[in-house]
Parts: structure tokens; sequence; C-alpha cells
């Protein structure tokens, strides 16, 4: 790297971000989602407010727990990667030099600059040059349970938030339509903005979350309309 200079990937948020924008998304569809069915069962905004709260809660701690398991279990893979790396180092130094020269002349080195180069970093790290270059585990890329925990429980929260202002403030004879459209709008311009800070194109990014969301707003709906009538 060139003093003074440090590039910006967008590789390097990957993790934070996949779990902010997932808890989010959810956040705003399982919120909405659900007052506007219990809304359409004809019941006082109380009881659409309670529904709410609990849906927040009980989705923030579900998004949270969800995301540590599973970020969890892609980190004990990495550690057990990296201690069986780590034992056949000391096994067996010359034959996993060979190995990693061998993935460098797989990426287009002649044989001596790649057994040169392998020695070299194996010299200074020879854990990180295997984990890197063999296992595909690095720095930018570990997984990180408890970041992905935070960020999706904090993100549910704030994207459930919404429709619960939206259900405080509304009128309760509008409350369904006023509720469902401002939360694909907002869905509408976190699906942009994912897609921009992800570099994919704005319009698919806000047009796919908006479709699921509205599907799933309108699917709640109807079953709640049809509970409330049969009740």
């Amino acid at each position: 790297m060139i003093a003074g200079h440090r590039e910006r990937h967008r590789t390097q948020h990957v993790g934070w971000l996949r779990a902010a924008v997932l808890g989010a998304n959810d956040g705003i569809v399982s919120t909405a989602s659900l007052v506007v069915g219990v809304a359409a069962a004809d019941v006082g905004r109380g009881y659409v407010l309670v529904a709410g709260i609990a849906g927040l809660v009980a989705g923030a701690m579900s998004m949270a727990a969800g995301e540590y398991v599973s970020v969890s279990s892609q980190a004990d893979t990495e550690k057990a990667d990296l201690e069986r790396e780590s034992r056949e180092l000391e096994a067996d130094v010359e034959l996993e030099t060979q190995e990693l020269a061998g993935i460098y002349r797989a990426r287009g080195l002649d044989p001596v600059l790649a057994r040169q180069v392998a020695e070299q970093l194996m010299a200074v790290d020879a854990l990180g040059a295997h984990a890197r270059d063999e296992l595909g585990i690095s720095e930018i890329m570990t997984a990180r349970p408890i970041q992905a925990a935070v960020a999706s429980a904090l993100s549910f929260a704030v994207g459930a938030i919404l429709p619960l202002l939206a259900v405080t403030l509304a009128p309760m004879a509008q409350l369904i339509p006023i509720v469902a459209v401002t939360s694909l709008s907002v869905l509408a311009i976190l699906g942009a903005l994912a897609a921009r800070m992800g570099g994919a194109a704005v319009a698919t990014g806000a047009v796919r979350v908006t479709f699921w969301g509205a599907l799933a707003v309108a699917l709640t709906a109807g079953v709640g309309k049809l509970i409330g009538m049969a009740v």
C-alpha cells in the first residue's frame, strides 16, 4: 500500500451492512404486517400498539439470537480450520510450503517465483498466509458474532419503530393505508441505499424489497380481516 493512501472496499463492511440491512427490513416488514393484520381485525388502537410493541421486542431478540448462532457457527468453523492448519504446519513445514506455492502457481506465477513468495510469506506469518490464501479467511471477512447480533437487534428495533409511530399518529380510519404506504416507502429507500452501498443497481434493490414487503403486508391484512370476521 502506498504511504498515506488507504483504499476503501465494500467488502470491508459486508458483515455489519448485511446484518443491519436485514434487521431494518425485517423490523419494518414484520411490524408493519403485524399491526396492519391486527388493525384489519377491527380492534382498537391500544390493541394494535400492544401487538406492535410485543412484535418489536420479540423480533429484535429473535434477530439477535439467530444472527449470533449463525455467525458463531461460522466462527467455530474458521477456528477449527485454523487449528488444523496450525497442526499441519508443525507436522510438515515443507509440505505446507509446497502446497502454498502450488496455490500461487495456479494463480499464474512461475514455479520458482511461487516458491519464493511462499517461503517469504511463511517466514513472516505462516499461519496467516495459509489462512488467507488456502482457507480464504482474512481479517476483513472474519466472522464477528456479537457485532452481527447487536447490529441485527438494533436495526430491527429502528425499523420497527416507524410503523409504530404511524400507528400512534395516524387517524384510526386511515391507519392501515398510512402504515402500509409509509412502511413501503421507507423500505424502498432502504433497498436503494443498501444497493448503492453494495455497488448494485439502485432500482433493482428498491423494487425487490418493496415487492416482498407489500406482499407480506397484503397477506397479513387479509388474514387479519378473515379472523376479525370469524370472531
